[in-house]
């Protein structure tokens, strides 16, 4: 198994990137383009907590080599199965994924945090990114950690392009919303 982690800060509020993160799929997100569908298959809040527990499935084109449909079978299609926590009280978004296509061959478990920053809580959220992968290629040893290794570094590239494609949601919610909120204030205020 191979673990590859990643933090950063987003400059935005813990509101704003956890209704964001519901738009990380969208159209306009070019960084993204492989992800072809997104489908909610439970929702629901607990009563007692306040948190809404999501489940959703994920439909991606990947770019798999040819060779490896020849080798495996199956098609560049791949699924991906989702369960988010939002917990309003914490101010924290836990999501946990894991791939379903391919799994006989490559697991993926990911999980990712936005929590509000203890150094800057008004306007900063703290990003957290884990994802242990592991290769199911039988007692070759050798041939597991290249495939792992690779994997990882595949994670890193789609990892960075996944941040760069967040923050321009972040930046297109702002403006929309800010533009919303002002028009509001100017109708209350006529």
């Amino acid at each position: 198994m191979k673990v590859f982690s990643s933090t950063c800060t987003f400059d935005y509020s813990w509101d704003e990137v956890s209704t964001a993160n519901w738009r990380k799929y969208c159209p306009w997100n070019d960084k993204v383009t492989h992800v072809v569908g997104v489908d909610t298959l439970s929702r629901n809040i607990d009563s007692s907590t306040g948190i809404l527990r999501t489940e959703r499935l994920i439909t991606c084109n990947q770019s798999v080599p040819q060779w490896v449909l020849s080798l495996f079978g199956g098609s560049a299609t791949s699924h991906v199965y989702e369960i988010s926590y939002v917990d309003p009280a914490a101010k924290k978004v836990t999501m946990c994924s894991t791939n379903l296509t391919w799994s006989n061959v490559l697991n993926v478990r990911e999980t990712v945090v936005y929590q509000t920053s203890s150094l800057h809580p008004a306007t900063t959220t703290e990003f957290t990114q884990e994802a242990k992968i592991t290769a199911l290629c039988g007692g070759w040893q050798k041939i597991k950690n290249k495939v792992e290794e690779a994997s990882v570094d595949r994670f890193r590239e789609n990892a960075k392009r996944g941040r760069e494609g967040f923050e321009t949601v972040l930046e297109m919610s702002r403006r929309v919303f800010g533009e919303q909120r002002e028009l509001e204030s100017k109708r209350l205020q006529a």
